[in-house]
């Protein structure tokens, strides 16, 4: 795509394009390509300029990989020019940001004469009034609100103008404070969740099925969603029958029955069958209005600490009005009794918790994990007990084959082709590792199969030559399908499974053909985690895994755990989660899988890597985004110290306020000192509540080159951009 470079600072990138190369669902393919790597923050795009506007973690290999990205970059068509349009990838229209009030102030303290300055703070003071009528009238309670309004009241009345601007000043700073906090929590939040271009399934007219991009889907398209599958569209069924998690939506855990004719939306996930969808909305709005969605979601899931705090923070209202009461009654001294009203408590614990909680959910973010709420953090903070899946959380989401025995009358390429014909429709790492493992060696097939069904943590069956295929775990072909296992296939599987690797059966018309041996590394750091957990005050750690047990007991031993269950079906993992609830354990539970989501949902706090399932990913509470595994000790490390400020901060509240209110009542201080006072406390811990968390030494450190692999770097890295280049011309 032509363009040149108009601005060029660190960490922010300008660039002009021609208007008519962008529309509205070209930027969002662009959007989406720039900030699939974490280090671009924010993209926007004026049409009537032509100006793509990135800001990034400022870093020379980012920028030529922004710069390669634009250069290499495609438009699929003209879109005419609208006068003023803009289309911006943010979440501005969810978090409006008020105006600074310390320019204002500051303004008008300079320009504008007092008796004006004056008629402004009483106008202004009006709406706070308003609400505090409502609240005491309508509602019938003494909030927050109502001890506004009556300080506000009690400043007119004694003609305090200063204090009254003070007020007013610190009300609107708060709310400035509060909204920028969260508008850039919300942000680093909507665009990590926004994520890659993905290939998806559709149906042509003729009934052929062919993968395309997301970005290529048009409405009236015919979209295949197998069971583990995201939907990417919101439409109505065409064909089939599933049963689709809407949590994302709708928040009901339970999955809802689809059937043709039903709705389905985008962003929602299918946990079992199989349907095809007729598009009726696509592209970027679909999604984004998911994430929406899902951030509102986020910001009502508060934490057990901050309910607390924050009905306390109500509670101690009342005793605002008794004491000021009091004083007037012993004093006979409205000064006195004024200033009981002008300091209030729960004003600074409404407003320092929520912002702790968002920045720790923004740095969170900035270090590769992903929290749905506040809740979350507080459940992490508590959890005693951690139960990790194996295949896919302890080990690299990259597995390869190791192995094919084949069985008369298969060769190995002929079970390894047909095993990679099945695999391929269902979004899963082993079934990666065996599609790749036969493009590899050239393996080519054609769709011979009918229908394929996925039995949820077991495994495949279809129909092959009109013979019946079987295709998963030693539970499914085995024990649950009666497929009869050889002499020489046990010597196989007991061979493999002390290497500690893992197995797939193939199966054709009741005959074991095939034994694929699924050979996968710890991931990064694996031991270190366990071991860093328990430093943190996990009091057991356990594994979980359908393997056998001479591979998990290897597995273990090798990394630490206190106890491991092998060979568990999902409902056995559920059962021995909901053991360990009824013993009164707090528990956490890291999983990857579509097996993984029963257990994910019975515990405190569930976890998923990024790489894992998308049902995983919906049902999980926490992700961790870059799937490095030792990002957990850090989630544990940023919970506790969360919690912490916040038990921190009200504490401060309450000591500094009770000693303003003091000072007030006995008549050292004035009106306008302790108005001052109060509200610089306030302004106090909220500032303490965006400090940073994590001390340098406590984030997840940087793999070292031998433990990263080419999936593991950014674009720029891997395929170094041609940074100059005849249609990019650098101007000063």
């Amino acid at each position: 795509m032509h363009g040149r470079v108009i601005s060029d600072l660190p960490g922010r990138l300008r660039v002009r394009v021609r208007p008519q190369d962008l529309g509205p669902d070209e930027f969002d393919r662009l959007a989406t390509g720039l900030m699939k790597q974490g280090e671009v923050r924010y993209v926007s795009y004026n049409r009537l300029t032509g100006s793509v506007l990135a800001i990034y973690d400022a870093g020379p290999k980012r920028r030529a990989f922004i710069l390669g990205t634009l250069e290499r970059f495609e438009p699929q068509g003209f879109f005419p020019v609208s006068i003023l349009e803009k289309k911006t990838i943010d979440v501005g229209e969810e978090c409006p940001l008020p105006y600074n009030p310390l320019w204002t102030y500051v303004l008008k303290r300079i320009f504008i004469p007092r008796p004006i300055r004056t008629a402004i703070n009483i106008i202004r003071s009006v709406p706070y009034v308003l609400r505090g009528l409502k609240e005491l009238l309508w509602n019938r309670a003494l909030t927050v609100e109502v001890l506004d309004a009556v300080a506000l009241t009690v400043c007119a009345l004694r003609r305090d103008w200063r204090s009254q601007g003070t007020l007013l000043f610190f009300f609107s700073l708060s709310n400035f404070l509060e909204a920028w906090t969260r508008r850039r929590s919300l942000s680093c939040l909507f665009h990590s969740l926004k994520g890659p271009d993905e290939k998806v399934w559709i149906e042509d007219k003729d009934g052929q099925r062919r993968q395309v991009q997301e970005s290529q889907l048009t409405a009236g398209t015919l979209v295949v969603i197998q069971a583990g599958g995201l939907i990417p569209v919101d439409g109505t069924v065409e064909k089939g029958v599933a049963m689709v998690n809407q949590a994302t939506m709708t928040g009901e855990p339970l999955p809802v029955h689809k059937e043709p004719g039903g709705a389905v939306f985008a962003g929602t996930t299918v946990e079992e069958g199989e349907i095809v969808i007729k598009a009726a909305r696509v592209g970027g709005n679909t999604r984004i209005r998911s994430i929406i969605e899902y951030i509102r979601e986020s910001e009502a899931s508060k934490s057990g600490l901050q309910g607390r705090a924050e009905r306390m923070a109500d509670a101690i209202v009342p005793f605002n009005f008794l004491l000021a009461f009091l004083t007037f009654l012993f004093t006979r001294d409205l000064i006195k009794a004024g200033n009981a009203m002008l300091v209030d408590y729960s004003c600074a614990i409404r407003l320092s918790t929520p912002i702790a909680v968002l920045s720790a959910m923004r740095e969170g973010n900035e270090n590769g994990i992903l929290i749905k709420g506040g809740r979350y953090l507080e459940e992490m903070a508590g959890a005693d007990v951690c139960v990790f899946d194996k295949t896919g959380t302890l080990t690299e989401a990259r597995p390869q084959v190791s192995g094919v025995y084949a069985f008369s009358p298969f060769s190995e390429d002929e079970a390894l082709r047909l095993a990679a014909c099945l695999e391929e429709h269902f979004p899963h790492p082993v079934g990666r590792a065996v599609v790749n493992d036969a493009k590899q060696k050239g393996l080519s097939h054609e769709e011979e199969h009918t229908r394929v069904d996925y039995v949820v943590a077991h495994g495949i069956s279809s129909n092959w030559r009109g013979k019946k295929v079987l295709l998963g775990s030693r539970h499914f072909v085995v024990d649950d399908e009666k497929v009869p296992m050889t002499a020489e296939a046990e010597r196989i599987t007991a061979e493999v499974a002390l290497k500690g690797e893992s197995m797939i059966y193939l199966a054709v018309e009741g005959r074991l053909a095939a034994i694929i041996a699924i050979s996968d590394k710890l991931r990064y750091r694996a031991k270190e985690t366990i071991a860093k957990l328990k430093e943190l005050g996990v009091e057991k750690t356990v594994m979980l895994t359908g393997d056998l047990k001479a591979s998990a007991q290897s597995m273990a031993a090798k990394i630490g755990f206190d106890e491991h269950r092998a060979e568990l079906l999902p409902d056995e993992k559920a059962a021995f989660l909901a053991q360990l609830k009824e013993d009164g354990k707090k528990i956490m539970m890291v999983g990857d899988g579509l097996n993984d989501s029963a257990a994910l949902s019975l515990a405190r706090v569930g976890v998923a890597l990024s790489d894992g399932s998308e049902l995983a990913k919906d049902v999980a509470n926490v992700q961790l985004l870059n799937g490095r595994l030792d990002a957990l000790p850090t989630a544990r490390i940023l919970s506790e110290k969360t919690m912490k400020r916040i038990r921190e901060n009200y504490w401060v509240i309450v000591t500094l306020n009770s000693l303003f209110l003091g000072l007030g009542l006995f008549g050292v201080a004035s009106s306008s000192l302790v108005s001052f006072l109060h509200n610089g406390t306030t302004i106090l811990v909220a500032w303490r509540a965006t400090k940073p968390f994590l001390a340098p030494g406590e984030k997840p450190g940087r793999k070292p080159p031998e433990a990263i692999s080419a999936d593991d770097l950014p674009l720029s890295q891997s395929q170094p951009a041609k940074v100059a280049s005849a249609t990019w011309k650098e101007t000063t």
